[in-house]
C-alpha cells in the first residue's frame, strides 16, 4: 500500500488523483472508491477486510436482536405465565427500540469513525445478553423487568443503521448493491442463527428444566471477539461524513417517504415476520414446534429468517443488473401471493403447506431488502442530476445525503418489525386466528407494487430514463 504524508494546511484535496494516506487510530485519509486506481492499489482488499468484520459485528447484534423471538416460545416450560397480549409485547419491542436507536446510530459512524463505533456497538450487546441471561433464570420475574430486559435487545438492532452507513463509503456506486447485500445479509442470517441455535442450548443436557439463561451467556464469547476484530482490523475513514445538515435535506426529499414505506413492506416485513414465526407455529402447530435431536431440541422457525437472509445478497445482484424498482416489483406481487397461500393453507392443517407458503414469503422478502435498499443510492444520485444513477454515485455531498438516508430508512423500515407482530397479535386475541392480519399484509404489498412502478418506473415519473 502506497501512503504519503499530508501537505501543509491543504484547502482542497482531489480525491480522484490523492494518495491514501493512514494515520494512527487506523484513520484513513483520501478515500474513494470511485478512484480506478486506488482501487485496485489497495483499496478494495480494504473495503473486503471491513466488509467482513462489519457483517460479524452486525451478525451478533441481530442475534441479540431476535433472542426474544425464540426465548418466549420456552417461557411457559420454564415457569413462566404470560398473557397472549403480554407475550406479543415481548417479541416487538425489542424491534421498537431497535428501529428507534437507528436515527442516532445514523450519525454514529461520522462522529466516532466506523471502526470505533462497532467496538462500541458491539460491546453495547453484552448488556442485553447478561440481562436476559439472569432475568428468564427466575419465573417470578415481574413481566414489567421482562419487558424492560427485551426493549435492551434493541441494541442489537440499532446496529444495522451505523453498519450500512459506514460500509456504503467504502465501495464504488457500481459495487454497492451486492456489498450492501452481502453486510445485510450477514446481519439478518443472525436472525435465523438465533432461533436455531438457543432451542439446542437450552435444552443440551437439561434435565427436568430448560437451561433458559443459557440463551443470554452463549454468545457473550462472540460478542468479545467481534469487538476485538473491529479494533484490529476495522479503519475509519475521514470523509465519512453525514452531518444533520445533510440529514435534513435527505429526509425533506419526497422520495426519502416513498422508500422508507416500501422498506417498511420489505425489510420490516422480514424482521416482522422473523420474529413471530416461531411463535405463529407453536400456536398453529404444536406439535411442530420443537423436534429432539438426541437430547437437544431443534425448532425448524429458524429456516423461515435464514431463506430470507440468504435471498437478500441476490436482490442486489438483481437490482445491480435490472434495477432496484423492477426487482422490487417483482418482491412485492410475490409476496402478496404467499400471504395469500398462507391463508388458504391455514384451514387444512398442513404444516408443511404452511412452512412451504411462508417461506415463499420470506424468499421475497429477502431479495425485495436487497432491491429497495439499492434503489437509495440511485435515486439520491439521479435526484441530485447525475446522469448515469445507476453507475455514478455523485459528488461527496450527494453521497453523504445518501449514507444518511441509508441509516434513516433502515430506521424506518425497522419498525414493521414492531407492526407485525402487534398486528397478528390484535388479529389473534379479537378474532381468534391469524388470517385477517396477513389478510391485510396481502393488500398492503399490492399496494406497494403498484406505488413502486408508478414513482420509479412509469415514463413520465421524476426518474424517466435512470435506471434506478
Amino acid at each position: 500500500m502506497t501512503s504519503s504524508t499530508v501537505e501543509s494546511a491543504p484547502n482542497v484535496i482531489d480525491t480522484d488523483t490523492a494518495v491514501l494516506v493512514h494515520r494512527p487510530g487506523r484513520w484513513i485519509d483520501n478515500w474513494n472508491p470511485e478512484n480506478k486506481k486506488q482501487w485496485e492499489q489497495g483499496g478494495k482488499l480494504i473495503a473486503a477486510r471491513n466488509l467482513k468484520w462489519s457483517i460479524f459485528a452486525e451478525f451478533l447484534g441481530f442475534v441479540v436482536w431476535q433472542l426474544w423471538s425464540i426465548v418466549v416460545v420456552s417461557l411457559p416450560a420454564a415457569g413462566f405465565t404470560f398473557s397472549t397480549t403480554e407475550v406479543f409485547w415481548l417479541i416487538s419491542m425489542p424491534s421498537l427500540v431497535g428501529a428507534t436507536l437507528r436515527f442516532p446510530y445514523t450519525f454514529m459512524v461520522p462522529k466516532f469513525g466506523g471502526r470505533n463505533w462497532t467496538i462500541i456497538s458491539a460491546g453495547l450487546l453484552l448488556i442485553p445478553s447478561i440481562a436476559l441471561g439472569i432475568c428468564v433464570g427466575n419465573p417470578d420475574t415481574p413481566f414489567g423487568v421482562m419487558l424492560f430486559v427485551a426493549a435492551l435487545a434493541g441494541f442489537g438492532g440499532g446496529n444495522f443503521a451505523s453498519s450500512m452507513s459506514n460500509i456504503t463509503y467504502f465501495y464504488p456506486q457500481s459495487q454497492k448493491g451486492y456489498a450492501l447485500g452481502l453486510n445485510a445479509a450477514g446481519g439478518n442470517l443472525g436472525a435465523g442463527v438465533a432461533q436455531l441455535i438457543v432451542p439446542i442450548v437450552i435444552t443440551l443436557g437439561a434435565v427436568g428444566t430448560l437451561n433458559i439463561s443459557f440463551a443470554g451467556w452463549f454468545w457473550i464469547p462472540l460478542i468479545l471477539v467481534a469487538m476485538w476484530g473491529a479494533w484490529k482490523y476495522m479503519d475509519n475513514l475521514t470523509n465519512a461524513k453525514a452531518d444533520f445538515a445533510g440529514s435534513i435535506a435527505a429526509v425533506k426529499e419526497p422520495h426519502f417517504w416513498i422508500l422508507a414505506v416500501l422498506y417498511i413492506g420489505t425489510f420490516g416485513s422480514f424482521i416482522g415476520f422473523a420474529s413471530v414465526f416461531p411463535k405463529l407455529i407453536a400456536d398453529q402447530f404444536p406439535a411442530y414446534s420443537t423436534f429432539q435431536v438426541a437430547s437437544a431440541s431443534l425448532s425448524l422457525a429458524f429456516i423461515g429468517a435464514l431463506v430470507g437472509s440468504l435471498a437478500r445478497p441476490a436482490g442486489g445482484r438483481l437490482a445491480d443488473r435490472f434495477g432496484g424498482a423492477s426487482v422490487t416489483v417483482a418482491a412485492f406481487g410475490v409476496m402478496a401471493v404467499g400471504a395469500l397461500v398462507v391463508v388458504a393453507v391455514l384451514p387444512l392443517g398442513n404444516f408443511w403447506a404452511f412452512l412451504g407458503s411462508f417461506l415463499l414469503i420470506f424468499v421475497a422478502t429477502g431479495i425485495g431488502n436487497g432491491s429497495t435498499y439499492r434503489m437509495i443510492p440511485s435515486v439520491f444520485s439521479a435526484r441530485s442530476g447525475v446522469k448515469d444513477a445507476h453507475q455514478n454515485s455523485g459528488d461527496v455531498n450527494t453521497q453523504r445525503k445518501t449514507a444518511a438516508a441509508l441509516g434513516l430508512i433502515s430506521a424506518v423500515g425497522a419498525y414493521g418489525g414492531f407492526i407485525i407482530p402487534q398486528v397478528l397479535g390484535y388479529s389473534k386475541t379479537t378474532t381468534g386466528d391469524y388470517s385477517s392480519a396477513i389478510y391485510a399484509f396481502a393488500i398492503a404489498y399490492v399496494v406497494m407494487m403498484c406505488v413502486t412502478a408508478f414513482v420509479y418506473l412509469r415514463r413520465g415519473s421524476s426518474v424517466a430514463g435512470q435506471k434506478i
